[in-house]
């Protein structure tokens, strides 16, 4: 058995997904399993990180647990007692989804938030292999609604680049990591193969679309007032600026090639992204 927590997400219904098409026995783990929708003959049960016995029970049983903690200052111990969750109830193989840039000073408060549940892992006595994805190409579906009504789409990250990672891979990597330990003790920065800027991004979006992609950048004043506006605590907001300041200034500009030492492959590319994806971007 293998629990996915934060199973309905980008990269945990993904790994649910694979393991399913491989015939593993999966324990898919969110908040509101009605609503979930997940392969046939996965499990699905309730499990909310606040509440320890519903995660004492959702890892019951299992031998390997894929770790989806959630992002941001006011969870930093929640990922620490999702770890100690695992462990105490005797799970063997821990696989955390962090993120690329963790424990980077540069990065100030933001590159701490995934650092406590790092640390769990590493101490929990257990096998365990830590993820640190760059940025998601699905991260582009935020604009959508953008280019349907044929407005320009958000730049805050100036001429920073990033490798740009497909979920799909990221979730590859994790469905190896959980069904076995010759990746333990490992932290994995999980990259595409090349480095791309916001616009470079929207001009392969536009490319294949067949129609151009106007991009606008965003001061950094107005976007902390949009983040506040959408509810977000100032800390919160101040981290996520402060990361979109770090890649502004190329601290994100990395390749590695441990996609492909994982999966024997190379890395799907953004275009790879956007041609299974395109029609949500189109009316």
């Amino acid at each position: 058995m293998i629990v996915i927590t934060g199973a309905t997400g980008t990269i945990g219904s993904e790994v649910v997904r694979q393991l399913a098409a491989r015939g593993v026995k999966v324990r898919a783990v969110t908040r509101n399993p009605e609503s979930a929708q997940v392969p046939g003959g996965v499990e699905v049960v309730r499990g909310d990180y606040a509440d320890t016995a519903s995660m004492a029970a959702a890892f019951s049983g299992a031998e390997a647990a894929f770790l989806v903690g959630l992002l941001g200052p006011d969870y930093v111990e929640l990922d620490r007692a999702l770890v100690e969750a695992a462990r105490d109830a005797g799970v063997q193989r821990l696989v955390k989804l962090s993120a690329i840039g963790t424990g980077d000073p540069d990065l100030g408060r933001v590159g701490t938030w995934h650092a406590s549940g790092e640390r769990a892992v590493r101490d929990s006595g257990v096998a365990w292999t830590i993820l640190r994805p760059s940025s998601f190409a699905s991260n582009t579906l935020s604009w959508s609604a953008a280019i349907k009504a044929g407005q320009p789409v958000p730049n805050m990250t100036g001429t920073g680049a990033q490798g740009v990672v497909d979920p799909r891979d990221v979730a590859a990597v994790a469905v190896e990591a959980l069904l076995s330990d010759a990746h333990s003790g490992r932290v994995l920065t999980l990259t595409g193969p090349a480095w791309l800027t916001t616009r470079e991004q929207a001009d392969i979006l536009a490319a294949t679309l067949g129609s151009p992609i106007e991009v606008t950048d965003i001061p950094h004043d107005a976007a902390r007032e949009f983040m506040l506006g959408a509810g977000m605590s100032e800390e919160f907001a101040a981290g996520a600026l402060a990361g979109q300041a770090y890649v502004a200034a190329g601290a994100n500009a990395i390749i590695t090639g441990d996609v492909e030492r994982v999966l024997g492959r190379a890395p799907r590319g953004y275009a790879d992204w956007v041609r299974d994806h395109a029609d949500a971007f189109t009316a």
